[in-house]
């Protein structure tokens, strides 16, 4: 095992014990165990390194899956496909996390495991239904979490705790190994801090294809519904909002006005028509069981819906289905040709305390925006956009289903950026990758330099070139050019060790970006590899 994955799951377990927040977690593997699969881990994939966090729902092998209820527990023997895909990139699980009862909130609150508690304030709910995994992430224990989002379980989690979220287009994410809330319905989501490790653990989750709908050319269009149409939101979070599209706009986006009319009246029916059905269907019969032999470990309010859906007449669901139909058609005209729709992603954050004296109203408000995505078949991208009286404000940008890239590049904008250039260990797949990914860095192309460098092997651990400016005998030397936060490159260079230094570098293009270069002094125990062209083939040789 590398001493960088070592460093990560130690820091990973001192986090857990500083935070002493046992609510996280359903099942928490033993430090050890971790270590061990760690140490098996190819330090060459993409996500080596990463510690990820599991929805209690979702299967991973030798861990029991149980949905939120002890009783309904059952050890899998192979990992849900998402989660398979993400070892086999690297990454290491690290325990599976509590959630609102069979998928079925939208606060955090409804578990036997008990209430999780907001990262930020633990007197606020979390958000649910996907809250372990969230506040995982939010944390900083876990470097990506798994959730599931039906009605908003990967989206409200996300905004509550300061996170990314990334809610897919269905069929882009198996949802085998999955315990169904609504199997028509139900998505895995990912969350991260930053959005390129959501998109790249998105990436490798994938196992079907997303071509977006074609676009007439121009600049992105974001449809913003007028605030008077979003209902009562909290104090402070109209403007927070406004300020959100405000960005988007300064960022080159053209913002049009949009009816939300349809998409308001598309939220009520998923829990107040016929659709709730479907989770009756999923879990129904057990809780029927378990609710007549009295059962401890069964989440009242969760069990009051879901017994209830079971009367719903199947008359009733051709009806709504019908309806459904109108309202998509009109949701699709008001967007017109939008690439994406900016939304709140919940209208307010409650109390626990608030929860607790009206739980379902108080659950029901909190899916006022994002009930009808996955309705209307629709992607979504939850992003952090800023703080109101000191908890954290998210916004949420839904599009139509494969326009998922479009809504994460939209999502960027949200945040200026920075370049930087990269020539060594900070390249794609190198040991140091994960720092810039870790600091909210974004690839954008790979490049080379001016012909006007030297590149050396200086003898470091881990090796890492130095890129050397001269006047004479220069050649190209392939590059990198990542985007970063104003505050990611601060990070950066207060991370940065001698004999490396953050100067201006020279692209081939005649631009110039900030990138690493190497103080002189450094040279006189290091090899020029410059007429190899490049860190990546030097390696190859050497190997």
């Amino acid at each position: 095992m590398t001493e960088r994955s070592a460093a990560r799951v130690r820091a990973a377990y001192d986090r857990i014990a500083e935070v002493d927040r046992p609510e996280i977690w359903i099942n928490l593997r033993p430090w050890a165990e971790v270590e061990a699969e760690a140490s098996g881990v190819d330090p060459a994939l993409p996500l080596a390194g990463r510690l990820l966090a599991v929805k209690g729902n979702i299967d991973v092998a030798g861990l029991p899956t149980t949905a939120g209820c002890p009783s309904y527990a059952y050890r899998p023997e192979r990992d849900a496909p998402a989660v398979a895909r993400l070892r086999a990139a690297g990454a290491v699980v690290i325990g599976t996390t509590n959630l609102d009862q069979f998928a079925t909130g939208l606060v955090g609150t409804r578990s036997p495991y008990g209430a999780v508690h907001n990262a930020v304030d633990p007197s606020r709910v979390s958000g649910g239904s996907s809250s372990g995994s969230a506040v995982a992430v939010a944390l900083g224990i876990a470097d990506l979490a798994l959730g599931t989002d039906t009605a908003g379980s990967g989206r409200v989690p996300a905004a509550f705790n300061g996170v990314f979220g990334l809610k897919p287009t269905r069929s882009l994410v198996s949802t085998e190994g999955v315990v169904p809330a609504c199997a028509s319905l139900d998505c895995v989501t990912v969350f991260a801090r930053t959005l390129p490790e959501a998109e790249q653990a998105l990436a490798h989750m994938a196992t079907g294809t997303s071509v977006p709908p074609p676009r007439e050319p121009g600049p992105w269009r974001v449809a913003v519904p007028d605030v008077s149409q979003l209902g009562e939101l909290d104090a402070g979070w109209a403007e927070a909002f406004q300020d959100a599209a405000g960005r988007l706009g300064a960022a080159g986006a053209d913002l049009r006005p949009v009816d939300l009319t349809p998409f308001t009246e598309a939220a009520v029916m998923l829990y107040e028509g016929a659709f709730v059905a479907e989770r009756h269907t999923a879990v129904g019969e057990f809780i029927d069981k378990r609710a007549e032999e009295g059962a401890e470990d069964l989440d009242p309010v969760v069990t009051g819906i879901i017994r209830r859906a079971r009367d719903i007449p199947a008359h009733r669901l051709f009806a709504d289905r019908d309806r459904l139909a109108v309202l998509r058609a009109r949701a699709f005209a008001a967007l017109g040709g939008a690439d994406a729709l900016l939304l709140p992603t919940a209208p307010g954050h409650p109390a626990l305390a608030e929860v607790a004296a009206d739980p379902v109203g108080a659950n029901a408000r909190l899916g006022r925006f994002t009930n009808s995505t996955n309705l209307f078949d629709m992607a979504a991208v939850a992003a952090p956009a800023g703080n109101v009286n000191g908890l954290p404000f998210g916004v949420m940008l839904v599009g139509p289903a494969h326009t998922d890239d479009r809504l994460a590049r939209l999502a960027a904008l949200l945040t200026p950026s920075v370049s930087v250039a990269v020539v060594g260990a900070h390249l794609t797949g190198q040991p140091l990758n994960p720092q810039l990914l870790s600091l909210g860095a974004r690839f954008v192309r790979t490049t080379a330099t001016a012909p006007h460098y030297r590149l050396y092997a200086l003898p470091t651990t881990p090796p890492k070139p130095g890129l050397v400016r001269v006047t004479e005998d220069g050649a190209a030397i392939e590059a990198e050019v990542w985007e970063l936060p104003p505050e990611g490159l601060g990070g950066l260079l207060a991370a940065l060790p001698r004999p490396m230094a953050l100067g201006s570098v020279e692209l081939a293009d005649g631009g110039r970006v900030p990138g690493f270069l190497c103080e002189p002094f450094a040279l006189q125990e290091a090899t020029d590899i410059t007429s190899y062209g490049g860190w990546r083939a030097h390696l190859r040789d050497r190997a």
